[in-house]
């Protein structure tokens, strides 16, 4: 595996970074929001990824077919990776996991009336898996489909569903065969978020993000509507989610993290002495950036594994994308947890204040790292992957 770019990949991030220069805004770019944040929930934002679809890029590694480029997945990952860095809004959920799933799964219908749109950034959509009793477990959802006549009707609760509030259309797994095991049975619809019987109600997380509670009333589906079979659905979820796991918690903003850290170490004062010159201190920076290099080794593995899936049409790599979410997560806590104490009693005034460390980015980070070992899939789930599918070990062993 070669971890250097090469001089065309080296070309487009020059020019991606020129995109950014010419369209910087702050309405827009805000590295103090965390990966999970990066989403599209702005008018402004909007308009910067509909400019990002008229350059071609938010197809990249989709079929020509479909209005794709069928490139590598390594000029995707170079212009979530810009994006992130700038805390901007980020590709993944859209061109990712609704955009590949139903280039791979979904219906002639479906494809006509999404993915154009997907392209051109004229659609949102908010993702629906967990439940009050089916968090990091999807196979557990409940989520009631009946079959009906010319659809299903839903009935029943998501929770901790981002993007709720703003999207036009949600991607929600329900259970079609209560029957069947728990792992099969289950179904991805398609609804509009504006249908009458669906209810959002906001929950503002520790990390001042909002995430929202999405109720179901006799909800209608049409059964265009139905993402591929019937109650293959938790296999959909499975490899969409392999892809969540490496686009939605990016890089470039632990990294930024770790410069401000190391920026601090230099120039404070610690009881009269210069903190660099603490070994202490010296040790746990080094450790600090050792780490974040095989993290970034780590993420870089998972694009040369992507290239080499998406050239034989295999599935996207599970076992790394979920060695990589839960080293790099949980890395991020340490990151936040070592900047909180060399930073010292200021770390804890709130994110934008001047005076503070690292103005104030330590506090927020301190609480919004926890979050981003529990989106798509918390760390006890990423380790029963890799142990299960990596390591052959039993569910139980």
């Amino acid at each position: 595996m070669d971890f250097d770019f090469t001089t065309e990949q080296e070309a487009f991030r020059a020019e991606v970074e020129t995109f950014l220069n010419a369209n910087d805004d702050p309405d827009v770019f805000d590295p103090t929001r965390e990966n999970m944040a990066q989403i599209v929930d702005t008018p402004k934002r909007r308009a910067l990824m509909k400019k990002m679809g008229e350059q071609g890029w938010l197809g990249i590694t989709w079929p020509k077919e479909y209005g794709g480029q069928e490139g590598e997945g390594v000029y995707e990952y170079i212009l979530n990776e810009a994006l992130a860095g700038r805390g901007g809004p980020q590709i993944g959920k859209g061109v990712g996991i609704i955009g590949k799933t139903l280039i791979a799964h979904g219906s002639e219908f479906l494809k006509e009336e999404f993915l154009p749109k997907i392209l051109a950034n004229e659609v949102e959509f908010a993702v629906g898996y967990s439940e009050p009793e089916a968090g990091s477990d999807a196979a557990a959802m409940k989520l009631k489909a009946v079959e009906t006549t010319g659809g299903w009707t839903l009935n029943g609760q998501k929770t901790w569903t981002t993007s709720a509030h703003f999207a036009e259309w949600y991607w929600v797994g329900a259970r079609t065969n209560p029957d069947a095991p728990k792992h099969s049975g289950i179904t991805l619809f398609l609804v509009p978020m504006d249908h009458p019987g669906i209810t959002v109600q906001g929950i503002w997380t520790m990390g001042d993000e909002r995430t929202n509670d999405v109720f179901f009333d006799d909800v209608f589906v049409p059964d265009e509507y139905v993402v591929g079979q019937l109650d293959h659905g938790f296999q959909y979820i499975s490899q969409a989610l392999d892809l969540e796991r490496f686009t939605m918690f990016t890089f470039s903003p632990i990294k930024q993290r770790l410069d401000l850290l190391i920026d601090h170490v230099r120039s404070a004062r610690r009881d009269g002495q210069p903190l660099k010159d603490d070994p202490k201190v010296r040790s746990r920076i080094a450790r600090l950036a050792t780490t974040a290099e095989v993290a970034r080794g780590m993420g870089l593995r998972v694009v040369d594994a992507s290239v080499k899936a998406e050239a034989s049409g295999g599935a996207p790599p599970t076992i790394e994308s979920s060695e990589y979410k839960l080293f790099t997560t949980e890395f991020s806590k340490m990151l936040a947890d070592a900047s909180m104490d060399l930073g010292g009693p200021g770390t804890q005034l709130r994110v934008g204040t001047e005076e503070a460390p690292m103005a104030g980015r330590a506090e927020s980070t301190y609480r919004y790292t926890v979050l981003d070992t529990i989106g798509g899939g918390t760390s006890e789930v990423q380790k029963n992957i890799i142990t299960r599918r990596g390591l052959g070990l039993p569910k139980n062993f």
